[in-house]
């Protein structure tokens, strides 16, 4: 598992499983002949896409970042729509490190597609349970709300299996909260309407989170949004702040879904200055 210090903070990826989706989706109106050079596409014109969640241990909490693509909770042929190869294996990477589920201290939800939710209940006994049974379970207040009453597009990716067993365990926010001294969750749109983005400063030090903003390293274009965002325009602004900011600072940019990168940090030019890769 690869690992990252920060400001006294330490990230873990964990393995949460993936999927493969089409390529032209994930980067919109950009011309194949452009995002494939960044990122390769399969005979399928697909992307792997990682659901890996990240364990952030400030402060003597153990807090989660997204939860994973779950275990046993696709159909065959959701698997196959979606291009799910590898299930959650959570459990197994927290025994790895010692831990268990139930020390998860809290789990903060950029926002609850499927693919960033799944892995926060299972199937036991017939009913769906919580995963993360101790855990506060974070997420902004507009997110929250879409997942209960989804319209008539989002209702294919905010799933009640995924909302009503952990219902007792949200907390949620309006513009943005204070996790721990210098972790923040702050509420951007774009990707979803309740979509967040999470940030920690501390010592000279910080990363930033962009979630489904900057889905992958090859998204790194403050111009390419994906086709799946819901508010694209919003996307691209919330883009053009973040990475503005995190340029000057020297901020990590940390990734749940990207295949081949777990972190990279820019100079104010774009250029990339340090990188944690994925093993393969």
């Amino acid at each position: 598992m690869e690992q990252l210090n920060v400001g006294g903070a330490s990230l873990i990826w964990l393995t949460g499983g993936n999927n493969h989706l089409d390529g032209g989706a994930m980067f919109g109106v950009v011309p194949k002949p452009l995002w494939s050079k960044k990122y390769p596409a399969n005979e399928k014109n697909q992307i792997e896409l990682r659901t890996d969640p990240i364990l952030l241990q400030v402060d003597g909490k153990r807090i989660l970042i997204d939860s994973g693509m779950g275990r046993g909770k696709l159909s065959d042929k959701q698997k196959r729509n979606f291009g799910v190869t590898q299930e959650s294996q959570v459990d197994e990477s927290l025994s790895e490190l010692g831990l268990t589920r139930e020390d998860i201290d809290i789990v903060l939800m950029t926002h609850l597609h499927f693919d960033h939710a799944c892995g926060l209940t299972e199937k036991l006994e017939g009913e769906y349970r919580s995963v993360f049974s101790n855990a506060s379970i974070i997420t902004s207040e507009t997110e929250w709300q879409e997942m209960k009453h989804p319209n008539m597009r989002s209702k294919n990716t905010y799933w009640k299996e995924n909302w009503q067993p952990i219902q007792h365990q949200i907390e949620t926010f309006r513009e943005s909260v204070e996790v721990v001294p210098g972790l923040r969750m702050v509420h951007t749109s774009g990707h979803s309407d309740g979509h967040c983005v999470v940030s920690f400063d501390r010592d000279g030090e910080s990363f930033i989170h962009m979630a489904d903003l900057m889905p992958t390293h090859a998204h790194q274009n403050k111009l390419w949004a994906l086709a799946f965002d819901d508010y694209p325009v919003t996307s691209v602004h919330q883009k053009d702040k973040w990475m503005d900011e995190g340029y000057r600072k020297k901020a990590w940019y940390t990734f749940y879904h990207d295949a081949y990168y777990r972190a990279l940090k820019f100079d104010e030019e774009a250029n990339v200055l340090e990188k944690v890769t994925r093993e393969r």
